[in-house]
């Protein structure tokens, strides 16, 4: 072999060498679950892994009951969840859990309605038709709040989740805290028993319920506000308990957050029918689940690096994706319940 081409090998041998070094040096985070913070949670780590060497967090949309039992499974190194996680769960995770509300957003009703971009809808109206029981636009429960708006008369398609979700939990826990009907009805759950209806419409996931709204003429979804704010969908205006109607956005978000109750001695924080004025009624914070011992102590090392990432440099952009920044006293608890991943 002549002196060059020895040259030219033992280059190719170094790369290949440091390439190896380079890819035994990553370490990854692997998540999955809730599609209600995907848009904020890719956003998140994809910034977070581009400006951290030899680091990596990937997270896949699944659903909040699929990334629960993700965790449970010990197939993920994190998991997101709408619904937190019960204490039934929690003992079924051997290496512990810590339970972080990383973000907040608003649960929003978006409308396909030729001709109507605002929709003004009281309790009695959205409970009713997600109970089943307000069949129609024209129906005299919606048309009492929308004086001047040419509501047709046809039927009301009703789009809800087919999968484990958790914007379903938090969504029926609103309904059944403002209608005493639908909670013996329907009741509260990541996946319910909706009306048996050919106007109720299985989508899977958040994008699933937006896509299949802004293709079916009449129809109306729960969905969080960001992927409405992202597609131009329009979305109602409810009533809240103060009997004012309300448009989600950053500053009735952030209203709704400062009502909550932060007494409780964890960070499982419910807003189940938001307080004030100006609160737009249907806020909630969701979760990342960690576990608290990891095996690789790398893994813990990122995965507290990446909250801090998330509790910093995530929370600045949060409005500008259709989520509500988190409360500082809230940031401060997190911190704190931080140092429990080892």
């Amino acid at each position: 072999m002549s002196f060059g081409k020895s040259i030219k090998a033992l280059v190719a041998a170094c790369v290949v060498a440091t390439t190896a070094s380079v890819a035994h040096a990553e370490t990854r985070l692997n998540g999955s679950g809730a599609s209600f913070p995907f848009p904020i949670y890719s956003t998140w780590f994809q910034d977070f892994s581009a400006k951290t060497p030899d680091a990596s967090v990937d997270y896949q949309s699944k659903g909040s009951g699929a990334g629960i039992q993700d965790l449970i499974n010990g197939t993920v190194d994190f998991a997101g969840s709408d619904a937190g996680i019960s204490d039934e769960d929690i003992v079924k995770v051997s290496r512990g859990v810590v339970a972080l509300p990383m973000t907040a957003g608003e649960i929003v009703l978006a409308f396909n309605l030729e001709g109507i971009q605002e929709l003004r809808l009281s309790r009695e109206a959205y409970s009713g038709i997600f109970a089943g029981e307000i069949e129609r636009w024209n129906d005299p429960a919606i048309a009492a709040t929308n004086e001047g708006v040419d509501l047709p008369d046809e039927p009301i398609i009703v789009i809800r989740r087919s999968d484990s979700s958790g914007t379903t939990y938090v969504f029926t826990r609103h309904l059944s805290a403002i209608d005493p009907e639908f909670k013996e009805n329907v009741g509260i759950g990541t996946t319910v028993q909706w009306p048996q209806s050919e106007r109720f419409v299985a989508a899977p996931k958040n994008d699933g319920i937006t896509a299949m709204v802004m293709q079916t003429p009449g129809a109306i979804g729960y969905i969080e506000y960001g992927y409405a704010k992202l597609t131009g969908t329009p979305t109602a205006a409810l009533e809240n308990k103060a009997g004012k109607f309300i448009q989600p956005n950053e500053t009735s978000g952030m209203a709704a957050l400062a009502g909550a109750d932060l007494s409780s001695d964890d960070l499982r924080i419910w807003i189940d029918d938001a307080n004030g004025d100006d609160a737009y009624p249907i806020a909630t914070f969701t979760w990342l689940l960690f576990y608290e011992k990891y095996d690789d102590p790398k893994k813990a090392e990122l995965a507290r690096a990446v909250i801090e990432y998330g509790l910093t440099d995530g929370q600045k952009i949060a409005p500008d994706l259709g989520y509500i920044p988190l409360p500082e006293v809230i940031i401060e608890r997190i911190r704190e319940e931080v140092k429990r991943i080892k």
